[in-house]
């Protein structure tokens, strides 16, 4: 379990967190998600007992940083941005030397680096220079070197940063087989991967985190605290001729509340769009587009995606009442 309370750290009189606080229970998978020089890795690096805060505290599994920095260290795993790894070793000594580092017993030494080497996907590479290694490669490496030692934390820093499609998904599955056994905190400014793979987010936003809850929760108080926002997708069969796609775009925008209107699809004489619209006006669409003579096929409302969401929390002005929580 991890409790931070008014995390607060300061480099060279510039702020880089401030007053942060929240708690993540055992077992659970969390996101930490915000833009480039949020704030991410300044805090991670704190609760891998790497830099100390400027004030604050954090408590891990019942420990103080401040005080028992090093009995917190076997209790994580880290993997920083750019994995700690030594390029002239072979994957399993390194791996071996590192579980040496992290105070494993020697007679479970072989054991544990064999257990690290086959779920990180890593045994038909594990006599291979790491120098010799792709970049997704690499990267299972430095999550192998985080929980070789079986530790209860696992602290993941941007994981799946310059993997192409496919070793994003399979580091994605990765993570989820760790998630069984471990407590994750995991970093990222990619939203898709924060949506499928955690439980739980945190939202960090010029060093304070602006959010802290489930992706439905979060999207529930945003929509609470500000505007009704979603989205209308219509799809439309053309009676006429010519292309319907411009009038029918040019008749929603005229309903009360419809902020945009945008042709996604036109495949002959069926098109579909998407409208942003402030409250549920799909009866007033429907109304509209049938009057105007277009063959309404299907009209249903979705909540603001991810990406929306976001956009709103990394807002510069702060959301009314302070942090959303859920």
């Amino acid at each position: 379990m991890i409790e931070v309370e008014g995390l607060t750290k300061y480099y060279g009189g510039k702020r880089a967190i401030h007053d942060l606080n929240f708690r993540i229970e055992k077992g659970e998978v969390v996101g930490f998600l915000g833009l480039n020089g949020a704030g991410k890795t300044t805090t991670l690096r704190i609760l891998a007992c790497l830099i100390l805060p400027s004030s604050g505290s954090v408590r891990i599994d019942g420990l103080e940083a401040g005080e028992s920095a090093h009995e917190i260290r076997k209790l994580l795993g880290f993997l920083p941005d750019t994995p700690p790894l030594y390029d002239e070793m072979a994957v399993g000594d390194y791996l071996r030397f590192v579980a040496e580092l992290k105070d494993v017993a020697p007679r479970d030494v072989s054991r544990r680096v064999g257990e690290a080497l086959e779920l990180c996907g890593l045994t038909e590479v594990r006599l291979d220079p790491i120098s010799t290694l792709s970049h997704g490669y690499r990267q299972r490496a430095g999550i192998a070197q985080a929980i070789v030692h079986k530790p209860s934390l696992l602290i993941l820093d941007e994981p799946t940063s310059g993997l192409d499609p496919v070793q994003i998904g399979e580091m994605r599955e990765l993570i989820r087989r760790l998630a069984g056994d471990h407590t994750i905190l995991l970093s990222s400014h990619i939203l898709t991967e924060i949506s499928q793979t955690c439980d739980r987010l945190l939202v960090i936003h010029e060093g304070l985190i602006t959010a802290d809850g489930t992706e439905e929760a979060i999207r529930k108080r945003v929509a609470s605290a500000g505007s009704d926002e979603g989205i209308i997708e219509v799809e439309l069969e053309a009676t006429g001729s010519g292309d319907p796609g411009p009038a029918a775009k040019a008749q929603c925008e005229k309903v009360t509340g419809v902020l945009a209107a945008r042709i996604v699809r036109s495949e002959g004489r069926r098109i579909s769009l998407e409208i942003e619209a402030i409250g549920d006006q799909r009866a007033a669409l429907a109304r509209t587009l049938v009057e105007s003579g277009h063959g309404l096929l299907r009209l249903d409302r979705r909540s603001l995606a991810l990406e929306s969401i976001f956009q709103r929390l990394v807002h510069p002005a702060p959301p009314p009442g302070g942090p959303i929580s859920a």
